[in-house]
């Protein structure tokens, strides 16, 4: 029996199923079948896997009703499904990821492309419960070892990080930069050192919902459709659901929720306005924008930190806050800050 993971595959055609269950068998998992629906969901609950490849169009039960069952029952809703489907149009991709699916490989599909998206995931779900582990440690040994727990924890939060530029290659750091200017606004605002801590947390995975985005569709180099940007919105929403159940002592997941919203409620996912914004997200949202618009991106070359820093004083106190803007204005002209990774 093999440790590299378990994975469920679920096709209705039995050729396709069968060159599916050699693939991933010739590269070492452990793997089950399902030729519909039904026998998917009673080998999910019976032993749940690490991993479900689900095509979507099956006769009787389709794979997105599969998909909704499996999150709505308490022993599956937490694995992560890959959609592995002939559909190629993008609202059937989005109407996928909103019922909860991780990833969409398209057939025919490259069988490298394939594994690697596979191998992504199955590192992303055990980093998810490596970090829940680390948690409940942390808790309970609060007095021992402190300090290697805290380091512990930091290590696999940036491992989790690090799955979205991996994906991403052109931000590559850049949530490690937002995570440096974030933590030293923080301490500009005279936050305690526990506060300070996690500002930077939260700010290492601040885009870790980016996982469950296409990677076609965070390197374009065009201008993105309504249809895409209403995808890359959904990123919030996503490390949300990703970090939500994992006890942290700081707000992480809230604090990665709202790193998008704006004090006029013109942010997003759920609009929120002024103070209803938790300080912490207020201030990764500056940093974020700062190291965004200084850096390059596929779709333009880098603007430059003044530009980045016009562009926040414009929004002082009407999109970003106040204290915020002025905390972070202050460390790039009064004590010359500069990003070190």
């Amino acid at each position: 029996m093999t440790d590299q993971g378990k994975i469920l595959a679920v096709d209705d055609t039995s050729a396709s199923l069968r060159l599916l269950t050699d693939i991933l068998k010739e590269e070492g998992y452990e793997v089950r079948s399902a030729i519909n629906g039904e026998l998917a969901l009673g080998a999910a609950a019976s032993n749940p896997p690490d991993l479900i490849l689900l095509d979507i169009r099956m006769p009787g039960m389709d794979g997105y009703e599969v998909c909704r069952r499996l999150k709505a029952d308490p022993a599956t809703r937490d694995v992560p499904v890959i959609f592995v489907s002939a559909v190629t149009e993008t609202d059937e991709k989005v109407r996928g990821f909103e019922i909860g699916a991780v990833d969409f490989v398209s057939k025919p599909y490259q069988r490298d492309e394939l594994m690697a998206r596979v191998r992504t995931h199955l590192e992303l779900h055990r980093l998810r419960d490596h970090l829940e582990d680390l948690v409940e440690e942390r808790t309970v040994k609060l007095k021992q070892s402190e300090q290697q727990l805290r380091t512990s924890l930091l290590d696999s939060v940036t491992a989790l990080a690090a799955m979205v530029e991996m994906r991403d290659p052109y931000t590559a750091g850049h949530q490690r930069r937002v995570a440096q200017l974030a933590a030293a606004i923080a301490q500009e605002l005279l936050l305690a050192p526990e506060q300070v801590e996690g500002v930077h947390l939260a700010a290492v995975v601040h885009d870790v919902g980016k996982i469950r985005i296409p990677a076609e569709i965070l390197s374009k180099p065009g201008r993105l459709t309504a249809l895409e940007f209403s995808l890359i919105k959904e990123h919030s929403q996503n490390g949300y659901e990703i970090l939500k159940s994992i006890d942290f002592p700081w707000p992480i997941a809230q604090i990665v929720l709202q790193h998008h919203e704006r004090l006029d409620g013109s942010g997003y996912p759920q609009a929120l306005k002024s103070d209803q914004i938790i300080l912490e997200a207020r201030i990764v949202a500056v940093a974020d924008v700062v190291e965004a618009m200084s850096s390059h991106r596929p779709y333009r070359a880098a603007l430059g930190i003044d530009v980045a820093l016009k562009e926040i004083q414009r929004g002082r106190g009407t999109i970003y806050d106040a204290a915020v803007v002025d905390a972070c204005i202050g460390l790039f002209w009064q004590k010359r800050f500069a990003f070190s990774i």
